[in-house]
């Protein structure tokens, strides 16, 4: 069934019995990665330096993904409408970067 992101990569985890930690680790190094990634490409910061954030990063990814792991269901949540907002309108806006 179609479901969003985080949930589908929780339930494929489970499904391998993955550890909650290792995964929980690895889709916030993910996510700081995808960030990163855009912070390359539209600022000016080459690829040694956006290599060198992720690796300051993982202290902080670590201890997130062992606080999650270890959080009970009534523990997660949140609310982010604001960005949620923009982020819709961002994505039926026309795209103006990388032309050529």
């Amino acid at each position: 069934p179609a479901l969003p992101y985080p949930v589908a990569v929780g339930a494929a985890a489970a499904r391998l019995s993955l550890s909650p930690e290792v995964v929980s680790a690895q889709y916030l190094q993910h996510f700081a990665g995808n960030l990163i990634s855009a912070g390359v490409r539209f600022i000016p910061l080459g690829q040694a330096a956006g290599q060198g954030v992720l690796r300051r990063l993982q202290p902080v990814i670590l201890a997130v993904a062992d606080e999650a792991a270890g959080a009970a269901l009534s523990d997660l949540g949140g609310g982010a409408f604001g960005s949620d907002l923009a982020a819709m309108a961002h994505e039926v806006q026309e795209v103006r970067l990388f032309r050529s």
